[in-house]
């Protein structure tokens, strides 16, 4: 029942959090802290109640843990009824420090709750309490973040090392990512090794991270050497707190090579190295801190099983069993343990499950473990043809890179794995991705508005990925070491050291895809291709290949999905492109897309006012539009959306004079930067199918009016940066259907409509 209460608490703490959005920030920290807490707390309280039945002490724990709970729902609840007393008192309500005997001081209060929750914490080590509820994700990271928010002036390294599929990387990105660390480091740069390194390249993404991409940056970069790079990284770092994840480190040299470029500055600078090997661990700072990540439990490793079962109640006795015994003899790991669960959730039956076990047992003696390596092979030959190629095509991108849904699900479309039908080519491709999502093959990075909207593989799945493709001629990475590729794949990826690659002469190649990931690639000798389908271009290039590229690409007649994301300018002949559904560039302005039928999605970059975009209007089967403005510049007449009859999906990013008409086909908006005078909502709150909307610093008014019977299929509505809103009038039949509501850093607005404060809170 401790759960419960808790989870009670943090709910109405996140929702006073959104409902009072005129807090001062110090309020607003603590309650953010107080929320935080108790669902770290929260993570612990399953093994605990297990065990107060036999340990009084832990009891008494568990009794203190509902009382903070229900004494942080009480504070809340009495400043609520205090500051609704009247609405002549919102702005003494929005400083809650005020010493007004008349309203409730709960700043103090939480100051209260706060020794109390640290005292409990203490308490918990002492009784032994763990958390079952994942991998090292209890004790851990607690430690972990303690030591890295120490006190302690000197640069150190914290090394976390374990075995492959332990955690190692998801613990350092949850370090990452606290706000805790964000808010102490503002400095911060992410590196993944791996086995094959190149020391140069790895110095150009700590640089890239902390000074962005711009061109002058990108120029001053290649020009420099090993000991210019470290030069110039070191000064960038030297003044600053910083702190650098060097993820996947094999051997020592790799630590050694780097190690220079970050200054001894007593400023409390860290980094975090994570590695299998024990040796670089404990030799990658003398004086440092090193983690070991543990196994789970059999008891941890069970219920981890089980909260990943998709249908736990379908798991009769006798295949509880089974599972039982398969668990076990993943002896606690956990990446093992998740993937076997995704495997067994989409078999049906006993004899189902007794033949995965037969297959798992053939290579195992009684007293050993399953290899992880045998799971992973049995879960991917289990995908049906079409989702083992959408799978191997996670192998495509560098290591532990953060894919976006969108692009790989067009990438999937060009390649022509999703099956045409009834159903939207785009929705059977989420449902593919959604599919290997389930079965613990692929990672959710970040969700929006309940989709999943970035994704990620493990680096053990992504090195099965590579293996597999191997094994077919799935595809084929360009080798800088042997200088050479492979004559039988029909795609081909270029991720690093593309300087080595200008000799190599692809146009006796019949390729269907070219990949290049490598910024400082710089020359395509040809790009020739009869048959191309996807032409991905991550690249800067000189005048020679831009001549080159295109001058070719008119002719590349059955291309799909094209991506020239750092060319400045764009040939007319991409018109001639009949095929082409996804495309994204600069400015395109003497295009002609007459021809382009088939297009369903737009990326357009570096948009000035200057340009006419009209001629998007031709284009009868765009279903996804994305703008961007170049810097702070105002986008031209955007009218020409209205004839866009079957887009869906609309996101623009930039000054929006005049808000336009919009086709009763949308069903998303986003606006960013759109500076708007006007109160969009009359306009967006008659668009019949508009189901996701959001408006990031999109609305400079201090009122923004929802009229009854607007906003008729709405479900989720994000607000954000309006710093001027002060007022919300929502109509008793506005928003019949809206499920979810994210209201931040709106400073000035005073309270949320009646009728929907409670709406889940999307956080």
């Amino acid at each position: 029942m401790a759960d419960a209460f808790v989870s009670f608490a943090v709910q109405k703490l996140g929702d006073f959090l959104i409902q009072q959005v005129s807090l001062r920030k110090n309020l607003r920290n603590k309650v953010t802290w107080l929320r935080n807490e108790l669902l770290f707390i929260q993570s612990f309280l399953k093994d605990a109640e297990l065990k107060q039945c036999v340990d009084h002490r832990v009891q008494q724990w568990v009794f203190e843990i509902n009382t903070i709970a229900n004494d942080a729902v009480a504070i809340l609840e009495t400043y609520s009824f205090e500051a609704g007393k009247g609405a002549s008192r919102l702005k003494a309500c929005a400083c809650i420090c005020s010493k007004e005997k008349k309203f409730y001081n709960v700043a103090e209060e939480i100051q209260s709750l706060k020794q109390r929750i640290i005292d409990i914490s203490r308490k918990r080590e002492t009784y032994g309490i763990t958390n079952i509820n994942g991998t090292n994700s209890g004790e851990g990271p607690k430690k972990l973040l303690a030591e890295l928010l120490k006190a302690k002036p000197r640069r150190t390294v914290l090394s976390i090392y374990g075995m492959g599929g332990l955690g190692k990387t998801t613990l350092a990105r949850n370090l990452y990512i606290s706000p805790d660390i964000v808010n102490s480091f503002r400095t911060r740069a992410w590196i993944c090794v791996s086995q094959e390194y190149n020391t140069m390249d790895l110095l150009k993404t700590i640089i890239k991270s902390i000074q962005g991409c711009a061109k002058e940056i990108l120029d001053l970069l290649e020009k420099m050497a090993e000991i210019d790079l470290e030069n110039h990284l070191r000064k960038l770092l030297t003044e600053c707190k910083y702190l650098v994840v060097v993820d996947d480190v094999w051997h020592r040299e790799a630590w050694e090579s780097l190690k220079r470029a970050f200054p001894y500055s007593k400023n409390g600078s860290r980094v975090i190295i994570t590695t299998r090997k024990e040796d670089v661990a404990e030799r990658a700072d003398e004086r440092g801190f090193v983690h070991k990540l543990r196994f789970l439990s059999q008891e941890e490793s069970w219920d981890l099983f089980c909260r990943k079962l998709l249908d736990i109640r379908a798991m009769v006795p006798e295949m509880e069993s089974l599972a039982k015994d398969m668990v076990e003899k993943c002896r606690g790991l956990p990446l093992a343990i998740v993937v076997l669960s995704g495997l067994l959730s989409h078999k049906k039956g006993l004899n189902e499950w007794k033949k995965v076990k037969d297959h798992l047992w053939k290579n195992i003696k009684e007293d050993k473990s399953i290899e992880i390596s045998n799971i992973l092979s049995l879960s991917y030959n289990d995908l049906s043809t079409a989702l083992k190629q959408c799978f191997l095509y996670f192998g495509i991108f560098p290591q532990d890179q953060v894919v976006d849904a969108d692009n790989i699900i067009r990438l999937w479309m060009a390649e022509g794995f999703i099956p045409g039908g009834e159903e939207r080519m785009e929705d059977v491709a989420e449902g593919f991705l959604n599919e290997l999502i389930r079965q613990s093959l692929v990672q959710v990075a970040y969700t929006f508005w309940e989709r999943v909207t970035q994704c990620r593989v493990h680096d053990l799945l992504h090195d099965l990925a590579i293996q597999k493709a191997s094994e077919v001629n799935f595809f084929d990475i360009y080798d800088p070491k042997s200088h050479s590729i492979s004559s039988l794949c029909i795609r081909h990826v270029i991720h690093s050291q593309g300087e080595r690659y200008p000799s190599l002469d692809l146009s006796n190649l019949k390729l269907r895809s070219i990949m290049v990931f490598d910024p400082y690639f710089r020359r395509l000798r040809s790009i020739m291709f009869q048959h191309l389908y996807v032409l991905y271009l991550e690249m800067r290039v000189d005048r020679l290949s831009l001549v080159l590229v295109l001058d070719a690409i008119g002719s590349l007649y059955h291309l799909k999905f094209l991506r020239l994301r750092r060319f400045r300018h764009v040939p007319s002949s991409i018109g001639n492109l009949k095929n082409l559904q996804s495309l994204v560039v600069n400015e395109w302005k003497d295009v002609d897309p007459v021809d382009l039928v088939n297009l369903r999605e737009l990326r357009m970059h570096h948009i000035r006012k200057s340009y006419s975009l009209n001629n998007i209007r031709s284009l009868k089967n765009l279903s996804t539009l994305t703008l961007f403005c170049r810097g702070l510049q105002s986008f031209p007449d955007l009218e020409f959306v209205n004839c866009c009859e079957k887009l869906q999906k609309l996101f623009l990013y930039g000054r929006i004079e005049k808000l336009p008409l919009f086709p009763n086909s949308i069903t998303m908006i986003v606006l960013r930067k759109s500076v708007l005078t006007e109160d969009p909502m009359p306009i967006l709150g008659m668009l019949p199918n508009l189901r996701n909307l959001r408006l990031s610093r999109a609305y400079e008014g201090k009122e923004i009016m929802c009229s009854d019977n607007s906003f008729s299929q709405l479900e989720f509505l994000n607000l954000d940066y309006l710093q001027n809103l002060e007022r919300w009038d929502l109509g008793t039949s506005a928003m019949p259907l809206i499920k979810g509501l994210h209201i931040y850093e709106c400073p000035n607005l005073k309270e949320i409509p009646e009728s929907i404060k409670d709406v889940k809170r999307i956080l």
